[in-house]
């Protein structure tokens, strides 16, 4: 790359669910996954929340299966990396000009602030419209889920797309504590939506400048068609 292309990163500050105990946040790994790739190929990026500050992070993402991962520990256990996520900037205090490509990760917290954010729908739309890559994975996608383009539609109407399944929401054991089905979600506001064979297989839908990703598996090739994207 002669320039160096700018990604902005969206990530929850929701630390638990609302009708259950558990508690959430980030899905470190979709973002240490997407991160090790861009970083190599040169990427700059930024961390920004919802509401700025310090980000939670989903507990069950820093077993050590998890953090085993493709490199997920090196992360976890690198102060510097870490630093970043105490204090975030806000979507409020994002400017889309600054940036080539928007990338939203999941972990459950995101079901509860990235649609509910019209700041975020209003950024999305943004990059969107300016022909700025669009990125998401696993619940990441919720983020379009508000999206608005053009004549006031939905950005993923007749898009294709991906998002974690209500089939990996029940092996997650996750299906009486999330809000709604992303996968519903998306098709009633008429996305094209696709999946892997088989749950939480790596799976990457690009549709132009958009691409998602199923699950935290699909993280690192939702950064590789990224950085393809960007040239």
């Amino acid at each position: 790359m002669t320039t160096r292309s700018k990604v902005l990163v969206i990530v929850t500050s929701i630390g638990e669910y609302e009708k259950v105990g558990y508690r959430t946040g980030l899905w470190l790994g979709e973002l240490t996954h997407f991160w090790d790739v861009a970083e190599e190929a040169g990427l700059e990026l930024t961390i920004a929340s919802i509401a700025g500050g310090r980000v939670p992070i989903d507990p069950e993402s820093l077993s050590h299966d998890f953090l085993g991962d493709l490199g997920t520990g090196n992360r976890y256990a690198d102060r510097d990396f870490m630093n970043l996520l105490d204090k975030t900037m806000s979507v409020a205090e994002v400017d889309a000009a600054d940036f080539d490509a928007i990338y939203l990760t999941g972990g459950h917290g995101v079901m509860f602030d990235f649609p509910q954010s019209r700041t975020l729908a209003e950024l999305i739309a943004q990059f969107y419209e300016a022909g700025k890559i669009v990125s998401a994975v696993c619940h990441g996608p919720t983020g379009l889920l508000n999206a608005k383009i053009g004549d006031d539609e939905y950005l993923v109407k007749d898009r294709s797309v991906t998002g974690f399944t209500w089939k990996e929401e029940e092996l997650a054991q996750r299906g009486d504590a999330v809000p709604f089905s992303l996968e519903d979600e998306l098709r009633s506001r008429g996305a094209r939506f696709t999946l892997a064979p088989n749950p939480f297989d790596p799976f990457v839908v690009e549709d132009g400048h958009l691409i998602t990703g199923q699950n935290p598996n699909s993280a690192r090739k939702v950064g590789e068609a990224v950085i393809r994207q960007l040239g």
